[in-house]
């Protein structure tokens, strides 16, 4: 395996350079995560599987498991996040192991992107086709995910990983929510058939993903690896036994793991609360598709905003603190999500808009602080393990709502569960003494934590 391009100058410009390239991934993936994981696929494989089951009161047979219709998506959710768990941190400590993070990035996203594009051929029963695409494209789109966040500690200093982290994230949703609208207007166009418009939407965001990614192949530089193989079987196997290495040295980083563990639980909350909301919104509070993706688009442009007024917060009080904030505003809305009217769109817009408020700070300024409490050299290793909980990768929160829906077989009972994922998160992130995990780490110790 040829070695990476070595990166002989770090000036402002040369890091500046690479901050706006690395911006771009977000402004490119982010469709996935709107158009298709927020808005339109949940719905419409559970459409799909409905019509394969014969009706609601049927089931459908996936991987060996019987599932009603409306508990179809959450458990595909949950077996590709199984499937993110074992592949994401080979794939960091291949990324570390080789130096080689921008290539496996873009192999990834392009593989994401052409599973996304092929959501256009799912139609009428063909549940089956939608599920594997999906496994496919939501694995590719965590361990992309991975290579693009350990970028961050390389191409920001510490210092300034709370402005550069706000910023992609605001610009990611920047990219989302253009794409969201331009794919609102289509399917309330009422010039085409409903189905159409959806499977032209989801294919819209692979082929929005595979064009923007370029941009960050072009900028963003590799870094040396910690040790370079001649062969990929050999990188590969080194990588995990490196992955090996990495899980058992976290006992030497015990704050490091227990903000690893209070920022899965909590956005698991997050990440669950996302994908769920058109489900909730469609079949619960029987809203139609119009309100639904007209709250989503909102939540875009406001998250631009709430992301950067965090990043201004965390300036001022700190960023734990805001977090923490965040938390609070969040275990409010998925309580109040439980009492919601059927039919009552205000309702939903409001809560909509506090869940915008706090949406992309909660997570950027999360993953300014990760970055500062891992090992420098080894960050897509660690980064791996964080990109569990990352975008699209709720483990705990959709097998949550996958027994809470096979159980009781009730939506609001299915939301309001999600509440302890933020009481537990909150409270753990309290009890991490950050200045000492980052020290222990060997990073130093920011003006503002």
């Amino acid at each position: 395996m040829a070695a990476p391009e070595v990166v002989e100058e770090e000036s402002p410009q040369s890091r500046r350079r690479e901050h706006r390239g690395w911006f771009w991934y977000d402004w490119a993936d982010s469709a996935f995560q709107t158009t298709v994981l927020t808005v339109f696929l949940g719905p419409y494989l559970t459409a799909v599987a409905t019509t394969a089951a014969g009706g609601e009161e049927g089931f459908v047979a996936f991987l060996g498991l019987d599932l009603r219709p409306k508990a179809y998506f959450t458990a595909l959710v949950t077996i590709s996040v199984l499937l993110q768990i074992v592949t994401m941190p080979i794939v960091g400590a291949l990324a570390d192991h080789t130096g080689r993070k921008k290539q496996i990035m873009g192999f990834l996203a392009y593989l994401g992107a052409a599973a996304t594009l092929g959501f256009y051929f799912v139609s009428g029963d063909r549940y089956l086709l939608g599920g594997w695409l999906f496994l496919l494209a939501n694995v590719a789109f965590g361990g992309a995910r991975v290579t693009y966040d350990s970028f961050l500690p390389q191409i920001a200093e510490a210092g300034e990983r709370d402005d550069v982290s706000s910023r992609g994230w605001a610009f990611g949703y920047l990219g989302g929510g253009l794409l969201l609208a331009v794919n609102l207007a289509l399917y309330l166009s009422g010039g085409i058939d409903e189905g159409l418009a959806v499977r032209i939407s989801l294919a819209s965001a692979g082929l929005w993903w595979a064009i923007f990614a370029i941009i960050p192949m072009l900028r963003l530089r590799d870094r040396p690896g910690y040790a370079h193989d001649a062969t990929v079987s050999r990188a590969v196997s080194g990588s995990v036994r490196q992955l090996g290495r990495t899980i058992a040295d976290l006992r030497r980083y015990p704050r490091t793991l227990l903000f690893l563990v209070a920022y899965l639980l909590y956005n698991d909350g997050v990440q669950t609360v996302i994908s769920f909301s058109s489900t909730y919104a469609e079949h619960e509070l029987e809203l139609g598709k119009s309100t639904q993706i007209g709250a989503i688009l909102m939540v875009q442009f406001v998250a631009f905003g709430g992301a950067l007024l965090l990043g201004r917060l965390a300036l001022r009080y700190g960023t734990k603190r805001t977090v923490l904030g965040s938390l609070v505003i969040w275990t409010a809305v998925v309580g109040v999500a439980y009492f919601l009217q059927k039919g009552a769109a205000i309702q939903f817009f409001a809560i909509a808009f506090f869940i915008a408020i706090v949406l992309g700070g909660t997570q950027a300024l999360s993953r300014s602080l990760y970055s500062l409490v891992i090992p420098p050299g080894r960050e897509a290793e660690y980064f791996s393990l964080y990109q569990i909980s990352d975008k699209g990768s709720a483990f705990l929160g959709s097998l949550v709502l996958t027994l809470a829906l096979q159980v009781t077989d009730s939506y609001r009972t299915a939301i309001v569960s999600l509440v302890v994922f933020f009481v537990i998160g909150f409270v753990l992130l309290v009890i991490v003494d950050l200045p000492r995990a980052i020290r222990e780490a060997g990073n130093e110790v920011p003006d503002h934590i």
